[in-house]
């Protein structure tokens, strides 16, 4: 009865058109009037409590300096260092947004802000070059989405803060599964060009290309230093943040010169909207995490999971299933503030690794963004590629298959996870 209740609070809310976080509200509200204990006062400590948080001020930061790279011109430096090594070969624009998009993704952990961004710089080269724009557009929104694996995700941030796991560990176990995506998308884009009539660039030279590398290296250094820091210990997640912060801006401002005064306030402005966004919804989720608890929601999905419990990997691929019809409805987000704390016993009871459950939960969670109709990256890419959403989605089937087998062979081999976590931790 209690997942009834929760179900149709929840799902009511957001059917009446309330927002993601107050929908939560609601749906704490409802189990504590079930319970019989209901306390105005409980919810608002509750709430203040969910933003309690050392580690959830990694999120701005992070939000920050993606604002600050894209606004200084790193992002353009990253798209020019990948066309200098491999924009000439056959199909190469795409291997370029293949490219781009992992190390913008060891960058911002946004994946909304990655597709916006490589979306209006490659998406008018691949289109004079001859590339069908509806399968540029596929690839770009399928590259995007490696942002919340690939550290510093804010994804990963948030799971390790409502599950209690360690975000630095998370962080470091990411990094595999996301160059794993990435190649993912490299097999699946050479199987679909390999017909498209397509101009070729033309090589650059040596010393051209020794020279983009050269402008390219302050860009690239950047991923490096926080992924180095977090490894060598010399950093916490949050305190990488600020470092990625204060490097942005020295590079756009100082370096690349392209980060104007007069930025900053709107950069500052649309940061802080979007932390209030997000931070709301996860004090509101904890408040729903907390009754879930109380209410032993979790102990009810574990009897209905039981079956499966003695099959970690069986066990993998029914909830993996669920996160991928759930993502279909709903955003990046809710998913994750929603199942989280209902999946996380069940994983503890199945002998499960927390962090490699983690790394795979925010990674299919990513691949939710670009699943109809919900999908917000799909959109982005829709408006920067002024295409439909019928059009994209019949570039993007491809790659959204190439991600889903990517997630399902870890799923099915969890050593390309944990064997790769021991050699970086």
């Amino acid at each position: 009865m209690t997942i009834i209740i929760f179900l149709f609070s929840l799902l009511g809310a957001m059917a009446l058109g309330m927002p993601i976080a107050f929908s939560l509200l609601v749906c704490g509200a409802a189990m504590m009037l079930f319970q019989g204990n209901f306390d105005a006062t409980i919810l608002s400590q509750k709430i203040v409590e969910g933003t309690d948080s050392f580690p959830l001020l990694a999120i701005p930061f992070f939000l920050l300096s993606g604002e600050l790279m894209n606004a200084g011109g790193i992002s353009k430096r990253i798209v020019d260092f990948a066309l200098a090594w491999v924009g000439h070969i056959r199909g190469g624009l795409g291997l370029v947004a293949i490219m781009a998009s992992v190390i913008m993704a060891a960058m911002s952990g946004a994946a909304a802000a990655d597709a916006a961004a490589l979306g209006a710089l490659l998406i008018p080269m691949m289109r004079g070059a001859g590339y069908d724009v509806r399968t540029a557009g596929g690839l770009l929104s399928a590259g995007s989405v490696i942002a919340p694996v690939i550290p510093p995700s804010i994804g990963l941030i948030v799971f390790g803060v409502i599950a209690n796991v360690s975000i630095g560990k998370l962080f470091m176990a990411g990094i595999f599964p996301g160059i794993l995506m990435g190649a993912s998308l490299v097999i699946a884009w050479i199987w679909v060009v390999r017909k498209q009539k397509i101009q070729e660039l033309p090589p650059m030279p040596i010393a051209q290309r020794l020279r983009v590398t050269a402008q390219g290296t302050w860009a690239l250094f950047m991923p490096l230093g926080i992924i180095g820091g977090l490894k060598l210990g010399v950093v916490t997640p949050t305190e990488a943040g600020v470092f990625a912060c204060v490097y942005a801006f020295f590079v756009g401002k100082f370096v690349y010169g392209e980060l104007k005064w007069s930025a900053i306030y709107p950069i500052l402005v649309a940061s802080a909207k979007t932390t209030a966004v997000v931070v709301f919804l996860i004090a509101t989720a904890l408040v729903s995490g907390w009754l879930i608890a109380v209410s032993e929601v979790p102990h009810e999905v574990s009897k209905l999971l039981a079956p499966f419990i003695d099959s970690p990997i069986l066990l993998m691929f029914i909830m993996m299933a669920l996160v991928v019809v759930v993502g279909t409805a709903l955003d990046f987000a809710p998913t994750v503030l929603i199942l989280t704390p209902v999946l996380m016993p069940v994983v503890k009871q199945a002998g499960i690794d927390p962090v490699y459950f983690g790394v795979l939960f925010i990674m299919n969670n990513a691949i939710g963004l670009i699943t109809p109709p919900v999908g917000i990256v799909l959109n982005v890419i829709c408006g920067v590629a002024k295409i439909t959403m019928d059009d994209l989605m019949k570039g993007l089937w491809p790659f959204l298959f190439a991600e889903i087998a990517a997630l399902f062979l870890m799923v099915l081999f969890p050593s390309l996870v944990l064997v790769p976590l021991k050699w970086l931790i």
